[in-house]
């Protein structure tokens, strides 16, 4: 065969093309460009959405795996969780059910002495539920109104609880409302008792110049050298006719022995927080239940003194 009819081209695998400089200005131009005419023209923006929605039901499909692992795991912890809830709370209801036991216990023990010792039974305190509607508009007291009032049976003076202690007491009474004002406001008062030593006492609100954090209430003309103690829990003494007893009321926070006065300056906590309640407990007075007081015996005027003298 002549040498001249020979086929000198390179086969199709080794064309190279443009050179590999060539292609790279040629794409980064292309990049450039897109770049700038997505940033300012938005001419690509169909493009992508157009892609995205093709690709949507492939990124579906191979997240399936994955969604399926982390809801396996997320099940798995779950489960566990639920697991060790259920033992505690069979615990908690364990626990609870041995205090309700020992509790109706001594209220039959209670009621056998009673009747043995011929005392009138324990007065039992009708309440309602309430719910906190909004703040008083004054900035310096500490009142509530409450979605209750004269229609539904709600009395002046009636006590206000909730699920830690003694809110406060019933002050204005409205035919649908009523306010309520607060232990923390400076013109409340409570008749209290010192659980550790039976000593009875009054707490006021509105403790001035407090620094330790939420003591706003204080016991007022109390001796400096009375027993009183920071942790002492005070509950209601039953005894003024309004609040049942043995409600809790505060805790001692700060005991202030000074020694130029003749009284400490003790501040209290109150065991119930009035900040954020939302459902309260109206207890009707204790008075209403409580036989009449008696009326005081006016005193005889005094026999005239005898004229004269023997003779």
């Amino acid at each position: 065969m002549p040498l001249g009819t020979l086929d000198r081209s390179p086969p199709p695998f080794f064309r190279q093309g443009p050179s590999a400089l060539t292609k790279l200005i040629f794409f980064s131009a292309l990049a450039v460009f897109l770049m700038v005419a997505d940033a300012r023209f938005t001419l690509v923006r169909p493009l992508r959405a157009a892609l995205a929605t093709a690709l949507l039901p492939a990124e579906r499909a191979l997240a399936v795996p994955v969604d399926l692992w982390r809801g396996g795991a997320d099940y798995l912890r779950g489960l566990g969780s639920a697991r060790e809830a259920e033992s505690a709370a069979r615990a908690t209801l364990a626990r609870q059910a041995e205090k309700v036991t020992r509790a109706e216990t001594l209220e039959r023990e209670n009621a056998r002495l009673r009747a043995l010792l011929e005392l009138r039974p324990a007065v039992s305190v009708r309440s309602q539920a309430a719910e906190v509607m909004y703040e008083a508009s004054d900035p310096y007291s500490r009142k509530v109104f409450i979605d209750r009032g004269r229609t539904q049976g709600v009395a002046l003076g009636s006590p206000v609880i909730n699920e830690a202690g003694v809110l406060g007491q019933v002050t204005r009474l409205y035919p649908l409302t009523a306010e309520v004002t607060l232990l923390t406001d400076k013109d409340a008062a409570i008749p209290v008792l010192n659980t550790r030593t039976q000593a009875r006492s009054a707490a006021f609100g509105g403790a001035v110049g407090a620094a330790q954090a939420g003591a706003s209430m204080e016991l007022r003309f109390i001796a400096g050298h009375a027993d009183v103690q920071v942790g002492d829990q005070l509950t209601t003494s039953g005894v003024d006719g309004i609040y049942p007893p043995d409600l809790p009321v505060a805790r001692v926070v700060a005991v202030d022995r000074r020694t130029d006065a003749g009284f400490a300056r003790i501040l209290l906590a109150p065991l119930a927080q009035p900040d954020g309640v939302r459902h309260v407990l109206v207890l009707e007075p204790l008075a209403a239940q409580l036989p009449p007081r008696p009326e005081p015996v006016p005193d005889k005027p005094a026999l005239p003194a005898a004229k004269g003298g023997r003779k």
